[in-house]
């Protein structure tokens, strides 16, 4: 099943787009074997996901952990941490 992929801030630049559809294989079980399977995509997919700790997620619309299970998402947002004041 498609499920739609949204990038924000430096990882959008680094993929190069800012979302995208993507049917992911069933061993993407989780966000951290998607974001596995995500980098085998491009240059730029690889070089947004090298270091996962610089990562944050939303499973449709709610934050999740990386090893959060993603089968059924709708929509999956990936991000830098949110910093400010």
């Amino acid at each position: 099943m498609a499920v739609r992929l949204l990038y924000f801030a430096w990882v959008r630049e680094a993929v190069g787009i800012g979302e995208e559809m993507l049917d992911p294989p069933p061993e993407a079980a989780t966000l951290d074997a998607l974001i596995d399977w995500l980098a085998t995509l491009s240059a730029g997919h690889a070089a947004a996901f090298a270091d996962r700790t610089r990562l944050r997620a939303a499973v449709d619309q709610h934050f999740v952990a990386m090893d959060a299970p993603v089968a059924g998402a709708r929509e999956i947002a990936i991000f830098p941490p949110v910093t400010g004041g």
